[in-house]
């Protein structure tokens, strides 16, 4: 559905939103506090930029980039294996490509452009749908004031399945399927509603993480009401109630304290970054 100005309208359900939001604050209290989660979200983000910087992205080693990987779920058990496969250039081309992501994102009005260009060096198929994902994570994370988090977790309008359903108000929304698209323009919309809620429920500071909180959980509890069986080569029994929470940021793909992350890397060997480095 869109609106007159070429924008989505959403129709989110409040009460469900609540219903999130609530489970998100009350399971955190046992683990530090949402605020203890929110930090873990907003390190990631300096990661990010400080390693895929205009300035450090030409110097940015492969090691390193697979142990950022480990903090981008949909992405990190595939692309290892990618590189692998594709020889010794593969790395070169890849770190080529985002680059041209990210200097084509600075405009917004191209990142579906941009997106799609970045897929189009990629083979095409169900075996590299993580592409699309792939960028959206680099995206957002190096770019979270002009990027959403866009991955199909959070809405895929061709499997009609992420967020945006889980969170939709309509009685009869397990029998529908939603026109509404998955470019830049729905994903921006559903940040800004997502913000405003948060803003009316005493949240206002640091709003983007705690959107990107937020959808973890819906998705979070999505992935419970199914038994787990999302990804399952990606996820386990949840030993603790935000796990999956985290998971979908990636926030359980790098120990802090030692560095060792849940990246694949050559012949299946620990991948390990250096905290301290990447965040100088």
């Amino acid at each position: 559905m869109i609106g007159d100005i070429g924008r989505p309208v959403l129709h989110l359900d409040g009460q469900k939103l609540t219903a999130a939001f609530e489970t998100l604050v009350g399971k955190s209290d046992d683990q530090g506090g949402v605020e203890m989660l929110i930090r873990g979200v907003r390190f990631k983000t300096e990661v990010f930029q400080n390693a895929f910087g205009s300035e450090n992205l030409s110097n940015l080693d492969l090691d390193t980039f697979l142990g950022l990987a480990a903090f981008m779920a949909p992405v990190r058990r595939r692309v290892g294996p990618w590189l692998e496969e594709n020889g010794s250039d593969s790395f070169e081309n890849l770190r080529s490509a985002i680059s041209d992501l990210l200097t084509e994102a600075a405009q917004t009005a191209e990142a579906d452009a941009a997106i799609r260009r970045f897929c189009s060096k990629f083979p095409e198929g169900k075996k590299f749908r993580w592409v699309r994902d792939f960028a959206a994570e680099l995206l957002h994370n190096v770019m979270p004031e002009y990027y959403p988090l866009m991955t199909r977790w959070v809405w895929d309008a061709t499997a009609n399945t992420g967020v945006l359903r889980e969170i939709w108000f309509d009685d009869n929304i397990d029998h529908m399927t939603l026109d509404i698209g998955d470019d830049y323009q729905t994903f921006l919309v559903l940040r800004e509603e997502l913000s405003q809620f948060l803003s009316d429920n005493g949240v206002f500071r640091d709003v983007p993480h705690y959107v990107d909180m937020l959808c973890a959980q819906v998705y979070a509890n999505y992935i419970c009401e199914q038994g787990g069986s999302y990804l399952r080569t990606d996820f386990s029994a949840a030993e603790d109630p935000l796990q999956y929470t985290r998971r979908m940021l990636g926030m359980d793909g790098i120990d802090p304290e030692t560095g060792r992350t849940r990246a694949k890397g050559v012949a299946g060997r620990p991948i390990i970054i250096d905290i301290d480095e990447n965040t100088q």
